[in-house]
This record gives C-alpha cells, structure tokens and sequence, in this order.
C-alpha cells in the first residue's frame, strides 16, 4: 500500500471541520500505552462535549515483537504438588564452625540505641570494590579464612536478566481489546515506516527511554543510538509524506543538564548544557540535533518539541526511578537536590494542549514547583546515605568501567543536582498539571511495590535496580558498607564479653 498526500485536518478551534487521526510512535512501551489511553479519554470527552472537532481514532504504532509481547498471556506460578514420600530425615543443621562470623541480617541495636537518620560513608567503607582489568587488587593475594561477603554479587558481574512478562492490564492499553485504537506493526527507524503512518494528521513521536531494562539490555551503546537517530530520521520524514500536519516529538528535560549553577526554573528555551556521553541522555542529545532540521527541510509540518520532567507513571523505568530502588536515599556532602516529576497523563494533556492551542518549538512539561531532600525521605520513609560528591561520581564510574554499571557515571548528576523546569508557556495556553511532585512520587512508590510483589517482577531486590542506575549503585555499596560497619562491631562487642 503506497500513502498518498491528503489536505492537512486542523483540530484547532479555528480549523477546517473534519476528522483527525493521531498516531503513535513508540506506542508499546509503558508511557506509549498510558498515552494512547489518556487522548482515548480526551478524545470521548472532546466529543460528549462539543467542544471543536475531536480525533476519530489514533494510530498506535510499534515493531511487530513489542506489539506481540502485550498480548502474551502473563505465566502464573503453579501450586507446589506435596510430596507423597516425604524424607523422615531431618535437614542437617547448619556447622557452626564453617561461619564463625555469621553477623545480623539487619543492622543491630542495642537497648536504647536510635538510628541516625543521616549515615555518612567514607571513602575506606567503598574500598571493596571490584577491580577493573589491568589494576593491581588493593589486598594481598594470599589465602584467608573463609568468610561471608558484604559486596552484593550483582556488582561483580552482569546477570543474566529474566524473561520479558509485562503485566499488561494494569499497563493501559492492551493490542485487540480498545476501541478507537488501530495498532500497526513496523520498524519505526526504517523508511518504511511511512506506509503505517498513512492517513495520520498529527504524529507522536516517543524518543524518551521509558523502559530501562529493554534500553540496556540489548545492543550495544553505538548500535541503540544509531536505532534512536534512525527513528526520528524516519518518522520525522514519513509525517511530511503522508501529510500530516503536525509532528510531536517526546524526549526529555534531562539534555538541558543536571548542573549545580542551574536556575530553578529552567526556562522553556535554556540551552541544552547535558554531556554528550555513551548513555541516554546522549542519545537524546544526537536525536534533537535531527529534530532541529525540521522546520528547514520541511516547511509545511508544524514541529513542536516537549522535553517532561523525570517522567512517572504505571511500568516506567528509567534511571530515576531506579534510583528510588535502592536501600537508601544518596545524598551528596555539600549539594541541594530538587526533585521534580512528570506524570504520563499529564505528558499527555500537554501533547492536547499543544493540537488544540496550535503550539510551536521547544517546550518544557513539569509538575509545579519541586521537593527537597526533606520531603522526599518524608514521602517515602526510606533514611539518607551522605557520601562525599567526588567519591561518589568516582565510585560510579569504576562500576561503569568494570561492566556492573550500564549506564555512565555523568547520569549520576540527575539525583544530585538540580534541573527543575517551568512549564511557562504551557501553562500561559491554559494547560494545568493533574498530579503534583508529591503524588507522582507516592505513585512510583506504589508502583514498585506491586511490581516486586508480581510474580511477572523484572527486579527483586535493590541489588537488580544498581544494575541499571548510578546512583541506586552508589547506594548499594554504601548501604553493604554501613551492614560491615554494623557487624564488625558485634563482633568486637561479643569478643570483649569473652575476655576475662
């Protein structure tokens, strides 16, 4: 099927009456599902009230493997069948003598002790690190008693990750079973992207990592951002064919930068001051340098740019919200962090505002205002860990150069220093956000829980969520360094006890 130019819809108050369609770039991973339903929302609100012409339907479009995982049945864990032989045998106890040093699977306390809310970790309490290729290890070779390790395994080497078993229905939306939606399998950083783009008005772009396990865990860092350029290459020149009228593209407020001389609010138009590295930021740099050609190659395609906030919602995962993984909040020595979120519904009433009010360039997408370090252990009752900022950003980058660490030690900035934004001209064209920071950080909470409590889980543990962030790293060896801390001192406490 060849698309064919047709005249441009407006969806505008002051546009030509006629239907709209909407499609959807990206549409399968978790902000793509929570978006598609929230303009299937706004659309049957539009149309109950009369309020202007509303899209007919929206087009969600994806590779053929992401559509295809939605669909597949969630694998359920079977009832254990009891054992009709059962062993009289008693399980053998464990020998003593082969641990001599087994210490508290928590931190101990002693009557009346309290814990300190804020733990501070020196640089000798982060010195087991593992030892990258070519460096000399910092402890003689010679063999010593066994006994048990305080560094977490998964900070050694790469585990193999499990299957892919999304929870689709608490997700959004699922292939098949919404009316509305048309979902169309393609690859969307191939030219031929612009047949399943065919009869779409407006095109929404998703270029932001809403899945960080799927981002990571295949590929190499070149091969995912060529994907990336090659996406918003061909999706950006497939709207202009098919003559559409408007091309949205979604990346993130992170390629302005985590700086500690930022203003709070960044404007709507700062200049992007982020690190070009290996990691997603950088991606989202090189992507911008594409989109930044549009209104030059093509004239007649309104371009309008949203860069969201630390983006919240129902299976997102990115390197923030890992970070909220971790056993204890990081805080680096001397730095103020501000902490500001974006909901997915609300990402997409800024992606309505900007179809119905007409909005062009560059624009920022927040809640309002933001929260500091205080309110965020408040909300989330989870105790600080304070390591001095250089042994920080030195930690997470040996875990990057000895492979534990997938994502580089410059994103680490993103949970140290702030990159609050304003939102100005959104909400100047009328646009409110539904959920504050407080709210969208309760949510995240909530939806790590039920995450790790489903049997489908990605991640188990603070020690599979270090896997994928810096700072969630920093905290797990930090945290490791206080549990060594805790029991080298009952050790010292029972060996005083046995002196005469």
């Amino acid at each position: 099927m060849t698309p064919t130019r047709r005249p441009r819809f407006l969806l505008g108050t002051g546009g030509q009456q006629g239907p709209g369609v909407i499609a959807v770039t990206g549409a399968a991973g978790p902000a793509g599902r929570a978006l598609v339903r929230s303009l299937l929302s706004r659309m049957s609100e539009t149309a109950t009230a009369g309020k202007g012409p509303a899209p007919t339907r929206v087009i969600a479009i994806d590779s053929a493997e992401r559509i295809e995982r939605l669909v597949m049945p969630v694998p359920t864990k079977p009832d254990p069948k009891p054992d009709p032989k059962p062993d009289p045998k008693p399980d053998p106890q464990p020998d003593p003598k082969l641990d001599p040093e087994p210490g508290p699977k928590a931190d101990p306390k002693e009557p009346g002790d309290t814990a300190p809310e804020t733990t501070v970790v020196t640089g000798a309490d982060l010195a087991v690190l593992p030892t990258a290729p070519g460096e000399k290890p910092a402890e003689s070779t010679e063999e010593k008693p066994r006994r048990r390790s305080y560094l977490p395994s998964g900070l050694t080497k790469r585990e193999p990750r499990p299957a892919r078993t999304d929870s689709v229905p608490d997700l959004g939306i699922v292939p098949g079973t919404d009316t509305g939606v048309e979902w169309r399998a393609a690859d969307i950083s191939s030219p031929d992207v612009v047949t399943a783009l065919d009869q779409a008005d407006v095109v929404i772009h998703l270029a932001t990592a809403d899945d960080l396990a799927e981002a990571t865990g295949t590929g190499s860092p070149s091969d995912r951002r060529l994907r990336a350029v090659r996406a918003a290459q061909a999706v950006s020149m497939a709207a202009a064919a098919v003559g559409a009228r408007r091309f949205v593209a979604v990346t993130s407020a992170m390629v302005l930068g985590a700086r500690p001389d930022n203003p709070v609010p960044l404007p709507d138009d700062a200049d992007c001051r982020a690190d070009s590295d290996e990691g997603q930021v950088g991606d989202l740099l090189e992507v911008e340098r594409v989109l930044e050609r549009i209104p030059r190659v093509h004239p007649g395609l309104a371009f309008t740019l949203l860069r969201p906030a630390a983006l919240v919602g129902p299976g997102v995962d990115t390197a923030v919200t890992r970070h909220f993984e971790a056993p204890r909040l990081l805080v680096l020595r001397g730095t103020g962090t501000q902490w500001q979120f974006c909901h997915v519904d609300d990402l997409a009433g800024a992606i309505w505002t900007v179809l119905t009010r007409e909005i062009d360039g560059p624009l920022t997408v927040g809640a309002a205002g933001s929260m500091d370090e205080s309110q965020v252990e408040t909300i989330s009752g989870m105790r600080r860990l304070e390591v001095p900022a250089g042994l920080a950003f030195s930690t997470a980058e040996r875990l990057h150069r000895v492979g534990a660490l997938n994502t580089p030690a410059s994103e680490l900035a993103y949970v140290v220093h702030p990159w609050v934004i304003g939102s100005r001209r959104l909400t100047e064209a009328g646009w409110e956000p539904l959920h504050d920071n407080e709210s969208c950080l309760q949510g995240l909470l909530d939806d790590q829980r039920r995450r790790r409590a489903a049997p489908s889980g990605r991640r188990v543990g603070g020690r599979d969520a270090a896997l994928g962030a810096a700072g969630a790293a920093v905290a797990l060896l930090g945290t490791a360094a206080i549990v060594r801390q805790a029991r080298s001192r009952q050790s010292k406490r029972r060996r005083s006890t046995l002196d005469p």
